[in-house]
């Protein structure tokens, strides 16, 4: 009988279960991987060197597009940076609104894994669950940015404008009758606030049906558990950081740890594996969606008994309302001078960090009292992650692979930037 050879398989970059254009290089025995070698930079656009040849505002639509899942996240650490470097202060509305924001953000994320990661392993159910109550939070994300995905809605200073008093209302056409309107329609009737309230008590519910169908489900467990085990001091080590860390037992999360903006002010729980495999960093994500759920509520009522300003009141970094710039000279020449070359920033450097949904994101920025960044240097919490490839599939099967990759929470933007 013929012994089985060893040979080399490209996996990706064109796979669908590769979420985005990973090319892996395979070395196996029969199916069975001794090597895995990762290939990146397929979609390298120069995020960081783009944002040093522009005014520091205009970047902030470039980190929506690193990781195209976390989008508000993103802009959060750069706009810190920014923020720390010009020593500015934002106001408490604001800082609510950004936690509101980021934890809506962090379940957009945790949905599209989980829907991808399920479809990876053969849940097909699981992506069109969890794509149903994205679409209420990507309203949420349109509400008040006018934009569903790419938001650029944080600002130095605070963020771009208060939450809006009115939701946008379907209307009947030749896809939805009267009364299918008039249904999706009920939680539109007051205003953000009163629709993200709506989305928060339905929530759970779905995290429960989620749970349901994958949680004891033989096929589910026989693909994540003890597959990609990684221990503590191993994921310690590699500079695992986020569900990645926490799955492996590390109860290290930034929110806590390092508070930022209000997150000391809230009450939520850091859950934490005991295995470091794929079926825990599962479960890490799953409680993390229902402390998320929680931290927002909090958020909603506090925004809801508290109004206030949500920008910092400084006309050299923010630009003056649209009535006064129309009626006084000086708030005038402060916007033109603002859209046409900016704001300079004092001398020094800064790193900020935000507990990103797949963990770590910090950017480091160097200034030289231009109005454009000197340096800026993006820590991703994927490009990390991906470097443990080839650890934690030595050894397991093909079909592992994709478990492992879909486990990782991989987006290639934040990797290649």
């Amino acid at each position: 009988m013929r012994e089985i050879e060893s040979y080399t398989m490209n996996f990706g970059p064109q796979h669908p279960a590769a979420h985005g254009v990973l090319r892996l290089v395979l070395e196996m025995d029969g199916e069975v991987i001794y090597k895995a070698d990762p290939h990146v930079g397929l979609l390298h656009r120069g995020t960081e060197k783009l944002a040093e040849s522009k005014p520091y505002n205009q970047s902030i639509g470039y980190m929506d597009r690193l990781d195209y899942v976390s989008m508000m996240c993103n802009e959060h650490g750069y706009v810190m940076a920014i923020e720390k470097l010009l020593g500015l202060s934002v106001p408490i509305r604001a800082q609510y609104i950004r936690v509101l924001f980021d934890e809506a953000t962090r379940i957009l994320n945790h949905l599209m894994w989980l829907g991808a990661h399920g479809l990876d392993i053969g849940a097909m159910t699981m992506f069109l669950y969890c794509f149903r109550e994205r679409e209420d939070l990507m309203d949420a994300y349109e509400a008040v940015s006018g934009t569903r995905m790419h938001a650029t809605y944080y600002r130095p200073g605070g963020v771009y404008r208060d939450l809006p008093l009115q939701m946008p209302q379907y209307k009947p056409s030749k896809w939805r009758n009267e009364k299918e309107v008039a249904r999706l329609n009920e939680a539109r009737r007051g205003s953000l606030l009163d629709f993200m309230w709506d989305f928060t008590e339905r929530f759970p519910e779905r995290i429960d049906e989620y749970e349901t169908l994958l949680t004891d489900n033989r096929i589910w467990k026989q693909r994540t558990v003890n597959i990609g085990v990684v221990t503590p001091e191993e994921a310690m080590a590699l500079g695992f950081t986020g569900p990645m860390l926490r799955g492996s037992g590390v109860e290290w999360d930034l929110r806590k740890k390092q508070p930022y903006e209000v997150y000391d002010q809230v009450k939520f729980d850091i859950p934490v594996g005991v295995n470091g495999d794929c079926y825990d960093r599962y479960l890490v994500r799953m409680e993390e969606m229902r402390q998320s759920n929680l931290i927002m509520r909090q958020c909603i009522e506090w925004l809801r008994d508290n109004p206030g300003p949500v920008m910092a009141d400084d006309h050299k970094i923010v630009p003056p309302e649209r009535e006064e710039m129309k009626d006084d000279m000086e708030a005038l020449i402060h916007h033109f001078k603002l859209f046409t070359e900016g704001y300079t920033v004092p001398e020094g450097e800064a790193y900020a960090a935000v507990e990103a949904p797949k963990g770590e994101f910090g950017v480091y920025m160097i200034s030289d009292g231009a109005n454009k960044p000197f340096r800026v240097k993006v820590r991703a919490p994927g490009f990390a992650h991906i470097a443990a490839m080839d650890f934690m599939v030595r050894g397991h099967m093909l079909a592992d692979v994709v478990a492992v990759i879909g486990t990782m929470d991989i987006v290639f933007g934040e990797i290649d930037r």
